[in-house]
C-alpha cells in the first residue's frame, strides 16, 4: 500500500475507532512527495510541448471574431494559413502532442487485458529471467515491445491484433527488422500458446531486438503503408 494510501485507510480506522493517526509535517510532506513520484505519476507529467498545444487550442477557442472587422476577408485567409503552416511544422518537428499517445495506452494486448507501461512489462521480463522462466520473460518483453511501438504511435495494437500480425506492421514501419520481428512473433506464440519452455537464447534474441528498436529510426509512415504486406486469406 502506498504511503497516501495508508494515511486514508488508517484515517478510517480513527473514524470508526480509537486509533490515533497525527503524522508530523514533515512525515506527511514526505510521504506525499513519495507518493507522487511515483511512475504513475510522473508518465502523466505534461511535456512542455504538451502545455504550449494546450495553452495554443485555449487560446484559439477563446478568439471571438464576430466584430473583428479588419480581420474580414483576405487578411482572416493569411491569418488562418499562417497558423495552420505553424501546426503542421510543430507537428511534424515535436510529433503529436501527449493527448493522443495516452489513447493508445493501454487496453487489450493480444487478446488479453493489458494496462502497464513498457517500463513496467521490461521490468517483469527481466523479473521472469533473474528466476529462470524464460517462457514468462519472453510473454513480457514481446509485450513490451508492441507497447513501445504504441507508445511512440507507430504502431497500434487493437483488441483484435495477433503477434503475428503486429509483426508484419511493425516490419512495415523498421524494415531492417522485419525477420526478426516475425522470428520473434513466433517464439512469443510458441510459449503463450503452444506450450513452448523457450529458452535463455531465444529471450536474449528478443532482448537485443527490442533494445534495438528503441533506437532504431522508423520509415516514413506513408511509405511504410505502401510496403506493408496484404494480409494472409
Amino acid at each position: 500500500m502506498t504511503p497516501a494510501a495508508s494515511i486514508l485507510a488508517f484515517g478510517l480506522l480513527a473514524g470508526d475507532g480509537d486509533v490515533p493517526v497525527d503524522p508530523t509535517g514533515d512525515e506527511a510532506r514526505r510521504w506525499i512527495i513519495e507518493e507522487l513520484s511515483g511512475p504513475q505519476y510522473q508518465a502523466a507529467k505534461p511535456t512542455w510541448w504538451d502545455l504550449l498545444s494546450q495553452a495554443f487550442w485555449d487560446w484559439l477557442s477563446s478568439l471571438d471574431l464576430s466584430g473583428a472587422g479588419f480581420l474580414q476577408g483576405p487578411l482572416l485567409a493569411i491569418v488562418v494559413t499562417v497558423i495552420a503552416a505553424v501546426i503542421v511544422a510543430a507537428f511534424l518537428i515535436f510529433g503529436v502532442p501527449r493527448l493522443r499517445r495516452r489513447s493508445a495506452l493501454g487496453g487489450a494486448l493480444f487478446g488479453e487485458d493489458e494496462d502497464r507501461a513498457s517500463e513496467q512489462l521490461r521490468a517483469a521480463a527481466r523479473s521472469a529471467a533473474a528466476s529462470g522462466d524464460w517462457a514468462l520473460a519472453i510473454e513480457e518483453l514481446f509485450r513490451c515491445l508492441a507497447r513501445v511501438m504504441s507508445e511512440r504511435v507507430l504502431v497500434s495494437t487493437d483488441p483484435g491484433a495477433t503477434a503475428t500480425g503486429f509483426a508484419a506492421r511493425a516490419g512495415a514501419v523498421f524494415p531492417g527488422f522485419a525477420d526478426r520481428l516475425g522470428a520473434g512473433a513466433g517464439v512469443f506464440d510458441r510459449v503463450r500458446y503452444l506450450g513452448g519452455r523457450g529458452t535463455e537464447t531465444d529471450y536474449r534474441d528478443l532482448l537485443d531486438l527490442e533494445q534495438e528498436l528503441r533506437a532504431a529510426r522508423p520509415l516514413a509512415r506513408d511509405r511504410a503503408a505502401s510496403e506493408m504486406p496484404e494480409p494472409v486469406r
